[in-house]
C-alpha cells in the first residue's frame, strides 16, 4: 500500500467558493472541491464541530475521500438536492463520489459513495476526528459492529461524543485517526458512512448507502417541486430556497443564520463571527421569502419554536436563541485554531445576543403578517404573545439601540430601527383590522403615527436629499433600502428615490455590489473594512424595481445571480473587486435576499409581461391608520419559468 503524505499544518486557505453543503435539518458538512469535509458539528448545528480543518489545519479534523492527480474535477448537486457528486478524472481513469446527509431520521450521518467508472485511479482515504473544534484527540479503536456479525468499524470516542465509520474497506486505525491509499480499477465500488452518537449510547444499525442516496435525493426534490414560481430566475431561486430549509432545524423549528462561525468578512482580520444560532430577524425574513415562494408550513413550525423561546416577559426578548430556544450563549474565542487564512480570533457563542436591536420585532411581525394573509389562522398563545410584545415596543420605541447590523460601537438612535418599529406596529394594527383579531388598535395607530412623523422630521437630511443612518448623521446606510419594502413610504416619493440615488453612489461598487455602511462613519468599535453584503445589493434590486427601473434593476439581480458558486451558494459577502466571497457560507440572509428580489422584479415587470409571470399578484393597499405616504402588499406572489441567465458572470474563483 502506498504511503500516505503527512498531515499539512498550513491553515486552511481553501477558497469559500470551493465548497459544496450537504445537510439533513439537523447540522451541516461544508466538502471541498478536493472531496475534504472539513466543517462538520454534531448533532446540531450548533454542536461542536468534530470536523474543525476549515478554521484550522487537517489535525484540527476532517474526513478526505478523493482520487489522486486528477485532471479535472466536475461536482453537481443531483437536481434540487443536496446530494453531492464530484467526479475526478486522471490520466489513467475516472470515479465518482456521491455524498448525502439522510434528512429526518433523527440520526446524524453522513454517507460516502465511490465509484471507478473507467480505468484505474488511485484512492486516497483520511478519517481524522477531533472533538470540541478541533481541540480533542480521541481514542480511535477498532471495534466489532455489534449490528454485522464478522464485520468491524473505526470508534472515536471523546467525552460525552463518538463517531463510528463504517465501510467496505477499513484498514487499521493508526496514531489517532484512519487512513488508506489503495488502487481501485473499473467496477469497484466503496461505501462508508460516518454516524455520531452520545459515547455512552448504544450503536445504531449500519445504514443502506445507496438507499441513503436516493431517498435523500428524492426528499428534498419532493420539497423543492411545492413552489410555483416557473420563471427566468427559477434554477437560482430553487436553489436558495432548498438553502433556506437546509438551514432549518427539522427538529425544533429554529432558523439559524448560517452554517459556519468565524469564516472572516475582513480576511486577516477580527470581523469573525458565529452565525449558527436563531437570530428571529433572519428567520423572520426567510420566512417571508417562504411564503412568498409558497412554502407555508415552515413557518407554523417556527412560530411554535417563537413561543417555546421568549416564553415569560416580553421584555426579556432577545434577538437570538439557540437551535433549541436556549437564551444563553456567551461568546468566547478558541484560540487553539488559527483560523480561516489566518483570520482570528474564531468565536464560539455571541455577544451580540445581549444587545438592544429595536428593528427585530418589525421583521417578527411582518412575516407573521405576510403568514396571515396567506392563510395562516393564529392561536390564543401565538396572537396574545404578538399583542404583549407590541404593546411592550410601544413603550420603548424610541430608547436607542445598536441597529440591524449589531455595531459594538455607541447606542444610537438608527432610523431603520424606528422604520421596523414602525412596522411591528402597523402589523398589529392590520391584526385587528384586516384580520378580526383583537387589540388597543388605536392606542398603536397614534404610537405609530407618532414614529412616523419623528423619521420624516430626524431621519430625513434635506442638504443630502436622503434618509441618514442615524439622527444626526450625514451618511446613509443600505438597511434604508427596506423602507418602501415595509411601506413605511411611497416607493415613488422623492426622499426615497433620493435615498436609493445615494446609497447607489455612496456605497455602491461599480458592478452595483452594496457595503452596509461606511465604517469610518458609522464608528461600529471593529477594526478593518468588509466586502459589499450580498443581502443589501438585493434590497437594491428591490428598490430599483419599486421605483421603475427595472432594467436596471435586472441587470443588477443578474450580476447577483452570477456570484454565487458553480453550485449556486452564497456567502455572506462578496468582494467584487477580487472576485471572491467573504464571511460565513452559505448564508440565510443573501438566499433570502435573492428569493424576494426576484419577486420583487417580477411584480414590477408582470404588467408588461416582462418576466413571464404567471398567477397572481397582491395588491399593494394604503396601509391602515397611516396619512397615505406608506403602501403594503399583502399576500403571496406566485411567478412564471426557465432557466437562470446565461449571461451571469462566474467568480474567478469558480473558473474551471
Amino acid at each position: 500500500m502506498p504511503d500516505s503524505p503527512a498531515l499539512d499544518t498550513t491553515p486552511c486557505s481553501t477558497p469559500i467558493a470551493d465548497y459544496a453543503v450537504l445537510g439533513d435539518g439537523r447540522s451541516c458538512a461544508l466538502v471541498s472541491r478536493t472531496g475534504s469535509v472539513d466543517w462538520l458539528c454534531l448533532p446540531d448545528f450548533d454542536s461542536p464541530a468534530c470536523f474543525a480543518a476549515l478554521l484550522g489545519t487537517p489535525e484540527n479534523g476532517r474526513w478526505l475521500l478523493t482520487v489522486r492527480d486528477p485532471v479535472s474535477v466536475t461536482r453537481r448537486y443531483l437536481g434540487d438536492s443536496f446530494v453531492l457528486e464530484t467526479t475526478y478524472t486522471t490520466a489513467t481513469g475516472t470515479a465518482r463520489v456521491v455524498d448525502a446527509m439522510p434528512p429526518g431520521d433523527g440520526r446524524a450521518d453522513l454517507v460516502r459513495e465511490l465509484e471507478v467508472l473507467d480505468g484505474h485511479v488511485t484512492i486516497e482515504h483520511e478519517w481524522v476526528v477531533r472533538f470540541g473544534y478541533g481541540a480533542y484527540e480521541p481514542w480511535v479503536s477498532r471495534v466489532d459492529d455489534d449490528h454485522r456479525t464478522g464485520r468491524h468499524a473505526i470508534r472515536a470516542v471523546a467525552g460525552p461524543d463518538s463517531l463510528l465509520l463504517r465501510g467496505t474497506r477499513l484498514p487499521r486505525a493508526e496514531d489517532h485517526r484512519h487512513r488508506d491509499v489503495f488502487e481501485a480499477s473499473e467496477g469497484e465500488r466503496f461505501t462508508f458512512s460516518s454516524t455520531w452518537t452520545p459515547s455512552w449510547g448504544a450503536t445504531p444499525p449500519p445504514l443502506s448507502v445507496a438507499h441513503v442516496i436516493a431517498t435523500a435525493t428524492d426528499s428534498w426534490h419532493d420539497w423543492a417541486r411545492q413552489t410555483p414560481y416557473s420563471g427566468p430566475y427559477r434554477e437560482p431561486l430553487v436553489r436558495s430556497l432548498l438553502v433556506l430549509r437546509l438551514l432549518t432545524s427539522s427538529t425544533t423549528g429554529g432558523i439559524v443564520a448560517a452554517a459556519t462561525t468565524s469564516l472572516p468578512e475582513d480576511f486577516g482580520g477580527e470581523r469573525n463571527w458565529d452565525y449558527r444560532y436563531c437570530w428571529l430577524r433572519d428567520a423572520a425574513m426567510t420566512l417571508e421569502a417562504l411564503v412568498e415562494s409558497g412554502y407555508h408550513d415552515e413557518i407554523v413550525g417556527w412560530r411554535d419554536w417563537l413561543l417555546r423561546a421568549v416564553a415569560g416577559d416580553p421584555e426579556d426578548l432577545q434577538i437570538m436563541y439557540g437551535v433549541d430556544g436556549r437564551r444563553d450563549l456567551p461568546e468566547h474565542e478558541l484560540d487553539h485554531l488559527p483560523g480561516y487564512a489566518g483570520s482570528r480570533p474564531v468565536r464560539v457563542g455571541n455577544a451580540a445576543v445581549d444587545q438592544v436591536q429595536n428593528d427585530v420585532l418589525g421583521e417578527v411581525m411582518c412575516a407573521l403578517d405576510m403568514a396571515r394573509d396567506a392563510g395562516l389562522t393564529e392561536t390564543a398563545d401565538s396572537w396574545s404573545l404578538q399583542r404583549h410584545l407590541v404593546d411592550a415596543l410601544v413603550e420603548h420605541w424610541d430608547r436607542p439601540d445598536r441597529g440591524i447590523w449589531e455595531v459594538r460601537g455607541p447606542e444610537r438612535d438608527f432610523v431603520h430601527s424606528r422604520v421596523m418599529s414602525w412596522a411591528a406596529i402597523d402589523r398589529a394594527v392590520r391584526g385587528v383590522e384586516v384580520h378580526g383579531l383583537d387589540g388597543p388598535v388605536e392606542h398603536w395607530k397614534a404610537a405609530r403615527d407618532e414614529i412616523h412623523a419623528q423619521v420624516m422630521e430626524h431621519g430625513f437630511d434635506t442638504g443630502l436629499g436622503a434618509f441618514v443612518q442615524y439622527y444626526g448623521a450625514e451618511h446613509t446606510d443600505a438597511s434604508l433600502l427596506q423602507m418602501a419594502q415595509v411601506g413605511f413610504i411611497d416607493p415613488t416619493d422623492e426622499r426615497f428615490v433620493g435615498t436609493v440615488r445615494e446609497i447607489q453612489r455612496t456605497l455602491a461598487t461599480e458592478h452595483g455590489f452594496v457595503r452596509r455602511y461606511e465604517t469610518e462613519q458609522t464608528g461600529d468599535g471593529l477594526e478593518g473594512d468588509e466586502a459589499p453584503f450580498l443581502v443589501c445589493s438585493f434590497w437594491l434590486v428591490d428598490a430599483l424595481a419599486r421605483t421603475g427601473q427595472t432594467d436596471e434593476a435586472q441587470q443588477l439581480l443578474d450580476t447577483l445571480v452570477g456570484s454565487a458558486n458553480d453550485l449556486g451558494l452564497m456567502a455572506e459577502q462578496y468582494d467584487d473587486g477580487r472576485a471572491r466571497m467573504a464571511g460565513n457560507f452559505p448564508q440565510a440572509f443573501s438566499h433570502l435576499g435573492l428569493v424576494r428580489a426576484v419577486h420583487s422584479l417580477d411584480r414590477a415587470t408582470s404588467d408588461c409581461g416582462g418576466l413571464h409571470s404567471a398567477g397572481h399578484h397582491a395588491p399593494s393597499t394604503t396601509s391602515p391608520g397611516t396619512t397615505g405616504t406608506g403602501t403594503t402588499s399583502t399576500g403571496t406572489t406566485t411567478t412564471g419559468t426557465a432557466e437562470a441567465p446565461s449571461g451571469a458572470p462566474r467568480t474567478r474563483e469558480d473558473a474551471p
